[in-house]
């Protein structure tokens, strides 16, 4: 099974995203469910066991509830195309929560992720020749409402003919009165 951490987005987030739709001629257009931030990607867990004690080590985590706030779009090119997306602030307390997951996750054995921690929200997929620029000058001024975060989750990626579908396996609910230190844990 293929797992990854993620903040989901908020219905009114996902209300305003979804009305890009249409919006650049030739991009793949990612069905409004799929949209999240990605904290952790934990890639292909063979075992249940290894997906028991993720499961185990994310349920201890203690955060507080936090705004998220999109801002901002970019465009990552990857070996299975390009990529369109909505930035992500990199507030304290967002940072704090993925460095949590990071740490908890080496605890248990899994390899740490070398890539930078870049919190976006993927939109759209794009071929090679699809004239973006523009189409992101404009939208990068956009200003979104902050987004109240309570939770994280664990999901499962399904490959689809079309896109990936998203299951959520497990939510963790962050604790108002939880200590919040000025360094991640």
């Amino acid at each position: 099974m293929r797992l990854f951490t993620a903040l989901d987005i908020a219905p009114p987030q996902k209300k305003v995203l979804a009305s890009m739709r249409g919006s650049l001629p030739g991009a793949i257009w990612l069905p409004p469910e799929s949209y999240h931030v990605t904290l952790r990607f934990l890639g292909e867990i063979e075992s249940r066991h290894t997906a028991e004690e993720i499961d185990f080590a994310l349920s201890r985590i203690t955060a507080v509830p936090f705004a998220l706030q999109l801002n901002g779009t970019g465009l990552t090119t990857t070996g299975r195309g390009r990529k369109l997306w909505i930035g992500v602030e990199r507030s304290d307390e967002l940072l704090r929560l993925q460095a949590r997951i990071e740490s908890a996750l080496r605890r248990i054995g899994l390899v740490p992720d070398k890539r930078r921690f870049q919190p976006h929200v993927v939109i759209a997929h794009l071929p090679d020749d699809t004239l973006v620029e523009r189409w992101m000058q404009i939208h990068n001024l956009g200003r979104y409402d902050p987004m109240p975060i309570d939770r994280f989750a664990l999901f499962e990626s399904h490959r689809g003919p079309d896109a990936p579908h998203y299951e959520n396996c497990a939510e963790y609910l962050l604790d108002p009165k939880a200590v919040s230190l000025v360094h991640p844990a």
